[in-house]
């Protein structure tokens, strides 16, 4: 019994660890690393008209405040998780509904980001979108490994 409660543990652990993994790659615009961050590619490297950067702000602005009600809850997913698992012998409902609102909640804010970003693009012209979708596909890649 003892093997398989460290089994579901260790299982539970690496689940969470690879979600919170899977939300830093999506909430890389505020990582600090030597490659420009989107932020700074769309608004230091783009040559944006005013129309562009006040649509992107508002975009931003709106997104921010989405960001942080999301970020919120999926911090609330976990610690309900460590709750369950503290309290738990096992793999008990408490366990199984606290995964399933841990991985809710990152999907949602995984979801809320992509539908960002997307958003975001619609702004740019075709020439600007080339390079927003570099810098993208870089910074998924970069984080990737």
């Amino acid at each position: 019994m003892s093997d398989w409660r460290s089994t579901l543990v260790t299982a539970i652990l690496a689940a969470v660890v690879g979600a919170a993994c899977a939300w830093g790659v999506l909430t890389w615009t505020g990582r600090e690393t030597s490659a420009p961050s989107l932020h700074q590619v769309v608004h230091d490297q783009m040559d944006l008209t005013a129309a562009q950067a006040r649509r992107l702000d508002e975009i931003e602005a709106r997104f921010a405040v989405e960001r942080t009600r999301l970020e919120a809850e999926v911090r609330t997913a976990n610690r309900e998780l460590s709750d369950a698992i503290a309290q738990s012998r096992g793999d008990t409902p408490q366990v199984q509904a606290a995964v399933d609102h841990f991985h809710s909640a990152m999907g949602e804010l995984q979801k809320a980001t992509i539908a960002h970003v997307f958003e975001m693009r619609a702004v740019l012209t075709p020439e600007q979108a080339e390079v927003f979708d570099r810098a993208v596909v870089d910074t998924l890649q970069s984080d990737a490994g």
